[in-house]
């Protein structure tokens, strides 16, 4: 089974890593796909971050000050990936008193269960997804019996500026409890990057962020970049480590990035509105209930490396090594296109699925979608 691979940013601006924080990984056979509806790896195969704990960098003027605004507004999102046999640990930022939450859509993406710890009062609850919004990387939480939660300060990140102090804070190496800082600049504004992603490897392109010299650290995802005043200004995303300035030099540095907020709150609001678009998914996943992997080389469509036991697809006659070739008709030559095709589905939806078994046969069959985990 090959691995799947995308090109890599230029040498001298490495991939740079999703700040969620894994306890195991999942295989690198660009696999992370299709056990729900979507989900499509685009496959870097690339060593995860080292673990690491959060750095005692020396505080700011302004980092205390902040640090005590944000910290009891923040949650700590823990995931646990049944399918893959892998749990996470990530950040989230508080919205409203009765529970809603902010994160990235990468935090939570593919989870089978979501418990979440709010670090105001220190109790724990089940989370369902709202909505999410994968290619923005934004996903919308409901902490189930949630009330009176410390609700974030929310800024206006149209007004933050080249140079500013800032405080990223999170959930730093997935140790829960009280959240880690980092302080730092913003050293650039609505910069494009490619992000991948430790789990799956999977990445996606990414514009309009914020960079920022704040060492951000895995865990540190869907937590809030946040002002001297301690107003939230960005959703911490992605960051890379040990990036050298010029080749002649030893120095190193720390670029993180963050999705501004306001850009994050319109989505958010996209998502509260319960109507879907054609990249805002709003309630169930519909799940096919299969991994898949890329094939090998000039082949097309994406080959089953696993099936869900009892699941649809396993009901419709689907088995390990068949290839799927259709959805609705449209066709499938890579198992981005299955995910692509089958992204925007709520359980529920029948679809009618065409594929080749190891025989060299052809099949068509319908498939009634069943729910799953976040894309």
């Amino acid at each position: 089974m090959n691995e799947m691979w995308s090109s890599y940013p230029p040498q001298s601006a490495p991939p740079l890593r999703r700040r969620r924080r894994w306890s195991r990984t999942r295989p690198t056979l660009a696999a992370a796909l299709v056990i729900g509806t979507a989900g499509a790896s685009l496959g870097l195969s690339h060593a995860l971050w080292p673990a690491t704990s959060p750095s005692a960098e020396p505080a700011r003027a302004n980092t205390a000050s902040a640090a005590s605004r944000i910290d009891d507004a923040l949650v700590d999102v823990n995931t646990t990936f049944g399918y893959q046999g892998a749990a996470g640990a990530g950040t989230g930022i508080v919205l409203t008193s009765n529970g809603e939450v902010l994160t990235n859509n990468h935090v939570i993406d593919g989870a089978t269960s979501i418990q979440v710890t709010d670090v105001g009062n220190g109790r724990t609850y089940t989370a369902t997804v709202v909505s999410y919004d994968k290619a923005a990387d934004v996903a919308v939480l409901q902490l189930q019996g949630a009330s009176g939660l410390s609700a974030a300060n929310i800024g206006n990140s149209s007004s933050v500026a080249v140079g500013q102090q800032v405080l990223a804070a999170g959930n730093a190496g997935g140790v829960g409890g009280t959240p880690s800082h980092a302080s730092g600049t913003i050293t650039a504004l609505d910069q494009a990057i490619t992000a991948s992603d430790e789990l799956d490897g999977s990445s996606e392109q990414l514009s309009g962020l914020i960079e920022t010299d704040a060492n951000i650290q895995p865990g540190d995802s869907g937590g809030p970049l946040v002002s001297s005043s301690g107003q939230v200004i960005g959703i911490d995303t992605a960051a890379s480590s040990n990036y050298s300035f010029d080749s002649s030099s030893n120095q190193s540095a720390t670029e993180g990035y963050a999705i501004p907020i306001n850009d994050a709150l319109s989505i958010a609001r996209q998502i509260e509105s319960g109507v879907s678009t054609s990249s805002v998914h709003v309630g169930t996943t519909g799940f096919l209930g299969v991994l898949v992997a890329s094939g090998y080389y000039g082949s097309s469509g994406a080959t089953i490396s696993s099936v869900v036991p009892n699941g649809p697809a396993a009901q419709a006659g689907l088995a390990s090594g068949d290839v799927i070739t259709s959805v609705d008709g449209h066709t499938v030559s890579s198992p981005n296109d299955l995910s692509s095709l089958l992204a925007g589905e709520h359980a529920g939806t029948k679809v009618s699925i065409g594929w080749t078994d190891t025989a060299g046969q052809t099949h068509t069959g319908n498939v009634v979608l069943g729910s799953g985990p976040p894309a």
